[in-house]
């Protein structure tokens, strides 16, 4: 974990904060000094978890219930959050859910779920916190999480690539539109990232077939992720944007 100030006075609003990649995003910001807003959808107590870990680290935190797949909810929850946080600088879109399937038998009610989560729900985000971000001028920073995934496909995942491909090209699009004001947008794009979703998704068998196809030969942590982002929201980064960082021990290269 990282653990410098340069991200003193800065205010961080990750959805999706309560566990996995998100809590260890909150973490890492926290560390170097950033107040966090910690999103969730349901989970109060888990959410109350990463608040703690958030001050532990150095930083502060506090706490934003919404669903970011509503997207009058995620305005209205957005909004409130800065309102309350005093301003925003840094927003992480980590929130997502992924629902596989064969296309042949995949519903359109989960097709529409997903695309509501991770594509609308960054959308919602996004715009809702665009007049903060604004005034937050070259200190500004989005970070959208999108996966290894996105870029190469994967069979039973045509529609959780779909949104992650999305998310791409949402990233580049919105780089182009804030540069004016030095804002940067970049997206990160994880491989396999252990998780208590992953760890109890993913028989032994196919972990270790996944393995083979890893050449650092390992699989990847939520740290290995959040210090990434918290390489993207730091100063170090201001002439990084619409750019896609993986984070996938050499999966895709």
């Amino acid at each position: 974990m990282i653990v410098d100030k340069k991200l003193e006075d800065s205010v961080a609003l990750v959805t999706g904060g309560s566990r996995g990649i998100g809590r260890a995003c909150c973490v890492a910001l926290a560390s170097r000094g950033a107040k966090v807003i910690v999103n969730y959808r349901s989970r109060e107590d888990a959410a109350r978890e990463t608040a703690e870990l958030c001050e532990k680290a150095g930083g502060k935190a506090v706490l934003a219930p919404f669903d970011v797949g509503d997207t009058d909810a995620a305005t209205e929850g957005v909004t409130a959050a800065i309102k309350e946080a005093g301003g925003l600088h840094i927003l992480v879109n980590n929130a997502g859910i992924a629902v596989n399937g064969l296309l042949m038998r995949f519903k359109a009610a989960d097709w529409d779920r997903i695309m509501r989560v991770n594509l609308g729900g960054v959308f919602a985000c996004t715009k809702a916190a665009n007049r903060s971000l604004l005034k937050a001028k070259e200190r500004g920073r989005v970070i959208n999480l999108s996966s290894v995934v996105g870029e190469m496909g994967n069979g039973g995942q045509s529609a959780y690539a779909a949104t992650k491909a999305g998310i791409i090209g949402f990233t580049k699009s919105l780089a182009k539109e804030l540069s004016g004001r030095q804002i940067t947008v970049n997206a990160i794009a994880p491989g396999f990232i252990a998780t208590d979703m992953t760890d109890a998704e993913l028989p032994e068998a196919q972990r270790e077939a996944l393995l083979e196809g890893i050449p650092l030969s390992r699989i990847g942590s939520a740290d290995d992720v959040a210090n990434a982002v918290a390489f993207l929201a730091g100063p170090e980064a201001g002439y990084i944007t619409g750019q896609v960082l993986r984070v996938n021990g050499g999966l895709l290269m």
